[in-house]
């Protein structure tokens, strides 16, 4: 059984073997760039320990892994774009790098290289882990579509935020451990226990990733802190806050959500957070979610349960 370090060693070990062509250089330095400045490998990871619960044969899947943190960067590339973000894990994102264009590009060669590489596996599982894939990738695309409508609309609920997170976070997550399952050879109760394991450890992922964003140590974090409340926004803090807040501080998010971007704003959505104990909301919250993925996990019977529980651990109580 493979600790997570060794997982991590291995999925970095595989991405350094993907071949790029020199050129055209502006297509390809940019794919290599981004896989290059690293990041946590969670979903190729998660796909190779949910594969190790059933069977210890973890290269079977490990095309797959490599699929699915291909296809994540190919999103991450779009949604920096998107978010106008200067940052990713520290450095330069893309379009601020390059440009847009060649943003826009790269990205889309890493989605074909994904299905290139998903594609390498063997017959028997290509069309389960395709419908899976393909099912992922789709409703990925529908939860950014409402993350941006989110940005006009003055009707948000909180129940509106958390099935858009669970589109454009969890069910990534989800599908990695789910394919991993099924290259696996797991039954349907199995790959379905595990998928909901995902789910709901991805909506507490990003519950956690928004907290970050406001309280967050730049240093650690490796994005711009505060990027949420100046893209105004719509998460979870800016929702249970108006929900909570007093005539005054009410009037106060909301001019702060409709003025132009300040960084001062910043500190001013913060404090009133901070008032209203929104932090500790938040992770309550979390941990909510986080508790119903364990009770998906303690559901399936294996013992190789030790690496899993202790990654949804780390993911929990991270820092950056």
């Amino acid at each position: 059984m493979k600790s997570i370090p060794e997982l991590h060693d291995i999925i970095e070990k595989e991405l350094s073997l993907l071949n790029y062509p020199s050129n055209p250089k502006n297509l390809y330095q940019p794919i290599k760039y981004v896989l290059d400045i690293g990041g946590k490998r969670m979903r190729p990871i998660l796909m190779l320990l949910s594969h190790q619960l059933f069977c210890s044969e973890i290269n079977k899947s490990f095309k797959s892994a490599l699929a699915i943190e291909v296809f994540h960067n190919f999103t991450l590339l779009h949604d920096d774009i998107m978010d106008d973000a200067p940052l990713r894990r520290g450095s330069k994102t893309v379009h601020k790098k390059w440009d847009v264009n060649t943003a826009i590009l790269s990205g889309d060669t890493m989605l074909l290289q994904s299905y290139e590489l998903i594609s390498q596996l063997e017959d028997k599982n290509l069309r389960e882990v395709l419908d899976v894939f393909n099912k992922a990738a789709r409703e990925v695309c529908e939860g950014q579509q409402w993350d941006m409508d989110f940005e006009n609309r003055k009707d948000v609920t909180i129940l509106d935020y958390l099935k858009m997170i669970e589109y454009k976070t969890s069910v990534l997550l989800a599908a990695a451990l789910k394919i991993g399952a099924i290259n696996a050879g797991a039954s349907k109760e199995e790959t379905d226990n595990i998928y909901q394991f995902g789910v709901n450890l991805g909506i507490a992922f990003q519950l956690k990733d928004d907290l970050l964003d406001a309280f967050g140590n730049p240093e650690n974090f490796g994005k711009q802190v505060g990027g949420d409340i100046l893209s105004k926004k719509k998460t979870y803090l800016y929702l249970k806050a108006l929900q909570n807040a007093n005539s005054v501080q009410l009037q106060s998010l909301l001019i702060c959500f409709s003025s132009d971007n300040n960084e001062n704003n910043i500190d001013k959505v913060k404090s009133i957070f901070l008032e209203l104990g929104i932090p500790k909301l938040t992770l309550d919250l979390m941990n909510e979610y986080y508790d119903k993925a364990m009770f998906h996990l303690d559901a399936i019977e294996s013992n190789n349960k030790e690496p899993l529980v202790l990654f949804a651990k780390q993911l929990k109580e991270r820092i950056n």
